[in-house]
């Protein structure tokens, strides 16, 4: 399920900032799982409540994930060194995750190359005993395309910011990115492993214009235990290697952790008076 939660710009920037300089952190109950896809091009600064929050945010991260409360968090975006938050790109947004939510924001491109954001609800219910789920996702600036598994579509006429998920044995496909009714890989081909109980969702990114297509995957394992109890794993590519599935490690700690949340606790306090 994917929502548009921006209009323009990197949005979800903000959140892939602080969960690319957390570290390990204690989840509790009910706390939703929030993963980040950053690519869009340029750098940003993360206001929280009117402070300087985070300074310099790259694109071409993929992170996560990160336990936070569920609720409603305010956020702002300017420009790198901004002196303070009155000239915000977007916001302030705010940003609502629902308790025991598995999340992936991804600042994108939209098909026509404008700067966007879509918050998509991963699916953490139970998979039936040897089988795998794989989701692919459509987040780059570029017409509709093909999936191809071994040169041929397993996935058809996918636009952005659209989804499609299969159920499948468990195994490695060569997986490749075409134009609509074409064969022809925009990008890859690349392996993508599908494990048992595990569901994977790789997101295509980028410009076709620009000659950056790349390839993210993320990994949400342990998905034959209870929906929703088992926090993601996630790996990605690095904007150098635009069709390099190379493991991103999710460590993450408590310091930024507390930063953050330090940070969002008056927009916290204001959704929890409004019954949110």
């Amino acid at each position: 399920m994917r929502n548009r939660i921006f209009t323009a710009g990197a949005g979800a920037a903000a959140i892939a900032a602080a969960i690319a300089l957390a570290g390990p952190a204690q989840a509790a109950e009910g706390d939703a799982q929030l993963s980040v896809l950053h690519g869009v091009p340029g750098t940003v600064d993360v206001w929280v409540n009117g402070d300087r929050t985070l300074d310099d945010f790259a694109p071409g991260t993929l992170a996560g994930p990160l336990a936070l409360p569920a609720g409603a968090y305010e956020l702002a975006i300017t420009a790198s060194d901004a002196a303070d938050a009155s000239a915000a790109v977007i916001g302030p947004v705010s940003v609502t995750l629902a308790a025991n939510g598995n999340y992936t924001a991804v600042a994108n491109l939209d098909a026509a190359g404008n700067p966007t954001a879509n918050l998509f609800t991963n699916d953490v219910s139970q998979i039936e005993a040897g089988k795998g789920k794989l989701t692919v996702r459509h987040t780059a600036a570029a017409p509709a395309v093909d999936v191809l598994a071994g040169g041929s579509a397993v996935v058809s006429n996918l636009v952005n910011p659209n989804e499609q998920t299969l159920t499948l044995d468990p195994g490695t496909v060569s997986a490749a990115v075409a134009a609509a009714g074409t064969t022809t890989p925009v990008i890859g081909p690349a392996d993508v492993t599908v494990a048992e109980g595990t569901h994977t969702i790789v997101y295509a990114w980028g410009s076709l214009a620009d000659n950056n297509l790349q390839l993210a995957v993320q990994t949400i394992e342990g998905m034959n235990s209870a929906p929703g109890s088992v926090p993601g794993a996630l790996e990605g590519s690095s904007a150098a290697a635009p069709a390099d599935l190379a493991a991103l490690t999710a460590g993450f700690g408590a310091a930024a952790l507390a930063l953050l949340l330090a940070g969002l606790g008056v927009a916290r306090t204001v959704a929890a008076r409004r019954g949110e």
